[in-house]
């Protein structure tokens, strides 16, 4: 919502550089990188419910502080701290949602919640730039902090825990506190996670685990590398809108701010058309082989969602150069939506299903195995951080190479980047996706 609004931040704080500007918008995505790696082993201790909720209480508190920021350092330093207790949902949602859905059932779950982090940068800037053309940047965080309140209360009675050895933890301590000590020694009531629960062997294989992941796993590296320049497209798109719209087509703050919602529109569309889709095309894939599901099976949208994103950025830019009717960049940035949701969606289905929080599919013959496979939180935290230090990145060099080559010639640049990397991704682990986790020690 702040990007809007970002000429009012550097006449409040006498901001020239551009860069720095870019900072004040993106350091809240910096916080998105770190926050997980920590939020997600101590979802894994106290439960996902309690950490969510006290992540998003955090939020709030220093969310209300930039608001009342009088520097620009204290700009800086408040976002950057809100956006930890903001990446809570990062790590711990995928979590949710492993808890809850089977495999041929999680398509739609996951195409919801994997909306929501691209869907609300979309709808943000919309009325941020109202707020900012009609009252003051400060009501831009204010706004968002009344609406966070409401979804702390709501949370308090709806957001249950989900996360089963804590579930099983706390029946195990009812239990005892409910047993008579006087009637004699009795056998001691454990889980079948009571023996490595303690929070020191948590956190260091919690916090490691990600990086092993991404070092050890081809999987995560390259889905990992693209998913982190969706991101990073996202946000360069989100930082530049304002530019092109107010820069070279002269229209106001409110104004230009409307024209999110076409990037909106491709993002909405096409995930509720693969929300409808994903799991039939799952279930059709799985019945062909002999009713054996495969990771491989949620991989069909990203073939047209890699072509898709390229050919948006192609018309972005080429028709902003040649200053056409402003709704032929609308057009492209729909599309650049569709491509982005569709590969992004995939991937982090794709991702879940690869590294499963049960890898003995809700039995405890392997115990030691799930004690030690909690792989979903750490395989998303592995990727959410490099994908948050590329949306972090992005629009700091995105002034400066418009300002060097133009929008025709930048935006073809980011289209051929995004058709090398994206393109032969579904291709590749649609034939030796198979084989690569066989061979692999974590999705085995």
């Amino acid at each position: 919502m702040v990007a809007p609004a970002i000429d009012q931040v550097a006449s409040a704080f006498g901001i020239n550089n551009a860069v720095v500007l870019a900072l004040t918008t993106s350091i809240f995505v910096l916080a998105f990188a770190m926050g997980p790696l920590c939020l997600g082993p101590l979802s894994e201790i106290y439960g996902r419910s309690r950490v969510l909720q006290l992540s998003n209480l955090w939020y709030l508190a220093f969310n209300i502080g930039c608001g009342f920021a009088q520097s620009e350092s204290e700009l800086l330093a408040f976002r950057f701290l809100a956006g930890l207790g903001g990446s809570a949902v990062m790590s711990i949602g995928a979590g949710f949602l492993a808890d809850c859905w089977l495999p041929e059932d999680r398509g739609q779950g996951v195409a919801i919640v994997a909306l929501a982090p691209l869907l609300g940068p979309v709808v943000g800037p919309i009325t941020g730039a109202w707020i900012a053309q009609f009252s003051t940047w400060r009501w831009v965080f204010w706004s968002t902090s009344i609406v966070d309140v409401a979804i702390l209360i709501i949370g308090m009675f709806v957001l249950q825990e989900t996360y089963e050895p804590v579930l099983l933890e706390r029946k195990a301590e009812r239990i005892r506190k409910s047993m008579d000590a006087e009637k004699g020694p009795h056998r001691p009531i454990c889980t079948p996670f009571s023996q490595d629960r303690s929070w020191r062997t948590i956190m260091t294989k919690s916090l490691s685990r990600p990086f092993a992941l991404f070092a050890h796993e081809p999987i995560v590296q390259l889905l990992g590398i693209y998913m982190a320049y969706l991101y990073g497209l996202l946000y360069l798109f989100l930082t530049t809108i304002p530019s092109i719209f107010q820069g070279v087509y002269q229209q106001s703050t409110g104004i230009s701010g409307l024209h999110y919602i076409a990037l909106g529109i491709g993002l909405v569309g096409a995930s509720q058309l693969n929300a409808r889709t994903t799991d039939k095309i799952y279930v059709h894939f799985k019945n062909k082989n002999g009713g054996v599901g495969k990771p491989e099976f949620r991989l069909p949208a990203m073939v047209p969602g890699s072509l898709l994103l390229p050919i948006g950025c192609l018309i972005v830019g080429w028709t902003s150069q040649a200053h056409t009717h402003w709704i032929a960049p609308d057009i492209g940035m729909a599309l650049v939506g569709a491509g982005i949701i569709l590969s992004f969606q995939c991937i982090q289905t794709y991702i879940l299903e690869c590294f499963p929080l049960h890898a003995a599919s809700g039995t405890y013959s392997f115990v030691p195995t799930l004690l030690t496979s909690n792989l979903s939180p750490s395989a998303v935290a592995a990727v959410a951080c490099l994908r948050s230090l590329a949306g972090f990145g992005f629009p700091l060099f995105a002034p400066a190479m418009y300002d060097a080559l133009g929008f025709g010639k930048g935006d073809t640049i980011l289209a051929v980047a995004a058709f090398v990397i994206g393109c032969p991704a579904p291709w590749i682990f649609w034939h030796y996706g198979e084989r690569i986790r066989n061979s692999s020690q974590y999705a085995r």
